[in-house]
């Protein structure tokens, strides 16, 4: 099930987000105020996921955490770059 997430995530990052913000408490406790969540959403959704996931997981000074950020970066510049192709 984890897994299945995951890939919708990679397809569906704002869908995810909505989801998990209403229906779970992924994102309470993380942020400090509501400015970042908001400029993650319209931004960088796939970064926003992956930051939360690791500050409430592994920590985000860790080499994981740091790995995680980096490659959620990458692919959120990915999805810029197909976005801006398309036009």
């Amino acid at each position: 099930m984890p897994l299945i997430i995951a890939l919708l995530a990679l397809f569906f990052p704002r869908v995810i987000i909505l989801i998990l913000y209403f229906l779970t408490s992924f994102f309470s406790g993380v942020y400090d105020s509501i400015l970042l969540p908001v400029l993650g959403f319209l931004f960088m959704p796939v970064t926003l996921i992956a930051y939360t996931y690791t500050v409430k997981a592994v920590g985000p000074g860790s080499t994981t955490g740091i790995i995680i950020i980096a490659i959620a970066v990458v692919i959120d510049l990915g999805l810029w770059r197909r976005g801006s192709r398309r036009r």
